[in-house]
């Protein structure tokens, strides 16, 4: 009694393409489909970036540099 049935899901199903219709679906599912692609293509972007070295670097850790400014809620030592 707990779990749902194969039937529940399809009425849910028929509900839900009764109020949006199938285009306003397809929709969605292309713009999410669009957003998911991205995100994935970001990733690997990201990956290739880490991968490769920029020319003429060394092994020496990079110190960030102060630039003078205080970003706003950001607390200031001293």
């Amino acid at each position: 009694m707990g779990s749902f049935s194969i039937w529940h899901w399809l009425i849910v199903l028929v509900i839900i393409l009764l109020i949006f219709g199938t285009k306003k679906l397809r929709n969605v599912g292309q713009d999410l489909g669009g957003a998911v692609k991205g995100f994935k293509d970001g990733l690997k972007e990201g990956e290739a970036d880490v991968a490769k070295p920029a020319v003429g670097s060394s092994d020496a850790p990079v110190t960030p540099q102060a630039t003078g400014r205080t970003v706003e809620g950001e607390q200031t030592k001293g």
